[in-house]
């Protein structure tokens, strides 16, 4: 079997797949660097037989996909998830449809109407980038005041980025938040990520401990997951007064702090899924 291994930079995260990859028999591994691919629309000579996605640029990882999809080559993830994880608008949207509880959100796209809606929610009232990872440019907003002030130097920046209000119920997490790792039809591993400051990112300094999967987590997680198409993603969750809630999805997911600590080898995990996917043994 012929694996590609799309990427830009070597993680650790990356490094413990390439490793797991190099044990088994075979597979054969081609490192695929983003930074260097070249596709020509309508030609089809790629002899993958599977790509997995490990890029960190998301409209590279996006559109790399498409174009293999295109191209008949298997891909984890889908190019579909990609495009569905990577804009929260659209995973809000598919987590509702599949019935999967999450935060009140609200869109909204001119400043007067983003108040307009921050004020139905109710303050604090949590800003987002439509598209964006690693908790970066989030923002609380705890009043009026600071609504107009944010909105304002959101509209006058001016990218897409910023063009589109994306707002959700602040959910008071008493700490911490959980991160489910779902692969295929199972959640594997779970941690909680503890942090003084109510961002709870582990790339803003939280502390991951293991989280026991409980029924009841694995459920939440393994529905958000088929809700935006399956594969290999991370589960954002929160514990809330009325049961978990799903925050966000993860379709390039980072396990390297969640190995030791939840004594789940995530990387074999994911590389039986991706031979799996390649052999044709999963959609």
């Amino acid at each position: 079997m012929k694996v590609g291994f799309l990427h830009s930079l070597l993680r650790k995260d990356e490094k413990f797949l390439l490793e797991e990859f190099r044990r088994r028999e075979g597979v054969e591994l081609e490192m695929i660097d983003d930074r260097k691919l070249e596709f020509t629309i309508g030609e089809n000579g790629y002899d993958y037989d599977v790509v997995v996605e490990r890029s960190i640029n998301h409209s590279r990882a996006l559109h790399a996909l498409e174009l293999f999809g295109a191209a008949g080559v298997p891909c984890v993830n889908d190019p579909a998830v990609a495009r569905v994880c990577g804009d929260k608008l659209l995973t809000s949207l598919a987590l509702a449809k599949a019935g999967v509880p999450q935060p009140e959100v609200r869109v909204a796209f001119t400043e007067s109407s983003a108040i307009s809606a921050m004020e139905k929610i109710g303050y604090p009232v949590v800003l987002k980038p439509a598209v964006g990872s690693w908790g970066r440019l989030l923002s609380k907003v705890n009043d009026r005041d600071a609504a107009e002030s944010l909105l304002e130097h959101k509209a006058i920046l001016g990218t897409y980025h910023h063009s589109i209000f994306y707002m959700q119920d602040y959910v008071p997490k008493r700490g911490r938040d959980i991160r489910a790792f779902v692969v295929g039809d199972e959640c594997v591993a779970a941690i909680y990520r503890t942090s003084e400051h109510w961002i709870t990112n582990t790339a803003r300094g939280a502390v991951a401990t293991n989280c026991p999967v409980t029924p009841e987590l694995a459920e939440i997680s393994v529905n958000a997951a088929k809700a935006i198409g399956g594969g290999v993603v991370a589960i954002d969750v929160f514990e809330t007064e009325n049961g978990l809630q799903v925050n966000e999805v993860n379709y390039t997911m980072e396990f390297k702090n969640s190995i030791t600590t939840t004594g789940v080898d995530i990387p074999a995990k994911i590389v039986d899924y991706v031979i799996a996917k390649g052999a044709g043994d999963v959609g």
